[in-house]
């Protein structure tokens, strides 16, 4: 779908996002905890513009994600003392595993003892490439 004048597509998922699921926002993105996280606090953040996919995004809007993106990982690790790191990331396309088609990054607070083996991290998206 195409996006309006405002920057926003009516059809769009995470255009529609109710303002009482922000966590956090500024001018040009928002975060929203991630409906079915992969660990507690598991976060999104989003531009406010509808864009498909990462490679689209803007420099401005660009700063705006990681600005966001750091300000949520600071408050996840006032909110629990057991984050010990993150994963994120951000899935571009159907074969990556992209099921909405508005860009969004994954913030994921990782925990000592989450897993029995963390090593290679998001290598672990195709099954046996994690450990090397």
């Amino acid at each position: 779908m195409a996006a309006n004048e405002s920057g926003r597509d009516p059809h769009c998922l995470f255009c529609a996002i109710s303002a009482d699921r922000i966590v956090a926002e500024n001018d040009l993105a928002l975060a929203v905890r991630d409906v079915h996280p992969v660990t507690p606090l598991h976060t999104l953040v989003i531009p406010k513009r509808h864009i498909e996919d990462f490679f689209t995004v803007k420099g401005e809007e660009w700063q705006a994600l990681f600005d966001l993106m750091n300000r949520c990982r600071d408050e996840i690790l006032v909110m629990d003392s057991e984050v010990d790191g993150f994963n994120f990331g951000a899935n571009i396309g159907a074969v990556a595993g992209q099921t909405i088609y508005h860009a969004h990054m994954h913030l994921i607070p990782r925990r000592a003892g989450d897993v029995d083996n963390p090593a290679g991290g998001v290598r672990g998206v195709i099954p046996g490439k994690q450990k090397y």
